[in-house]
């Protein structure tokens, strides 16, 4: 079926044919020496691909009839050939079916349309070289290139597991904080020790929010130094006794001076 399929590869509505005077060297073809003031013929050029041949179509602009065609099957090669001396005219080889070849010159008015011509060729039979390829692995799938995972002789590789341990110990010694009554959250005991939160009795829960501390009235001066810490009072002697230890030192002290300074008759 791919072979009776005919694909359009490129349309170019304007192009000239000359004739080629014949080559008396091997050297390339040149332009200059075509009369390009005179082409033999006007008209659109087509390019169709059936299978893995392209064919070069000459056609008339008006009824599409066909002028020449050059049948392609190997690009680049001796069925289209570049001149030396111009990018927009090519020596292509025309066959009528009976045998009979000839070789022309043609030209495009454009240089894209010279570029799109090339490109069009260079597309087509880089898609048949794939095709050929393909159809060879298919042939001989053992000479496929495979791919090879394995270790060579000496090769090694380096795993990074102190980043893995140093996460896994991290992860171990979080220890979640376990809920006291009330709803507050208690830290766990230290290792040997007792917890130094008081285990209320059986019934009972602890407050689950203290009361706010009474202000004390006063100014906000007052207020700050009526919150230090107090020195304990002194203990007071009693109320009959007015002076107190005071006196009494004071008098023993006063006879003992008395005594000392008089001679006693």
């Amino acid at each position: 079926m791919e072979e009776d399929y005919e694909a359009v590869l490129c349309v170019k509505p304007a192009v000239h044919v000359y004739r080629v005077p014949p080559r008396a060297s091997n050297r390339g073809y040149r332009a200059a020496e075509w009369q390009l003031d005179q082409p033999a013929w006007s008209g659109r050029l087509r390019i169709t691909a059936k299978g893995k041949t392209a064919f070069i179509k000459l056609e008339d602009k008006t009824s599409g009839e066909l002028f020449a065609q050059a049948p392609v099957e190997q690009f680049p090669g001796i069925a289209v050939e570049s001149v030396t001396d111009s990018s927009r005219y090519f020596v292509i080889r025309i066959e009528d079916g009976n045998g009979r070849r000839a070789f022309i010159g043609v030209g495009f008015v454009d240089r894209g349309d010279a570029f799109d011509f090339n490109v069009a060729l260079q597309d087509h039979f880089k898609w048949v070289r794939q095709q050929n390829e393909l159809a060879k692995q298919a042939e001989n799938p053992d000479q496929a290139p495979k791919l090879d995972l394995g270790f060579k002789e000496g090769q090694t590789i380096k795993l990074n597991i102190a980043n893995m341990k140093k996460k896994e110990g991290a992860a171990g010694n979080t220890r979640p904080r376990s809920a006291g009554p009330g709803g507050l959250s208690l830290l766990p005991p230290p290792p040997g020790g007792k917890s130094s939160m008081p285990t209320p009795p059986s019934g009972e829960q602890l407050p689950s929010s203290l009361p706010p501390p009474t202000r004390l009235p006063g100014t906000p001066i007052t207020d700050s130094l009526l919150s230090w810490p107090q020195p304990a009072a002194a203990p007071s002697a009693p109320a009959t006794d007015v002076w107190g230890d005071f006196k009494a030192s004071g008098s023993d002290s006063n006879q003992t001076q008395a005594n000392a300074g008089w001679v006693q008759f």
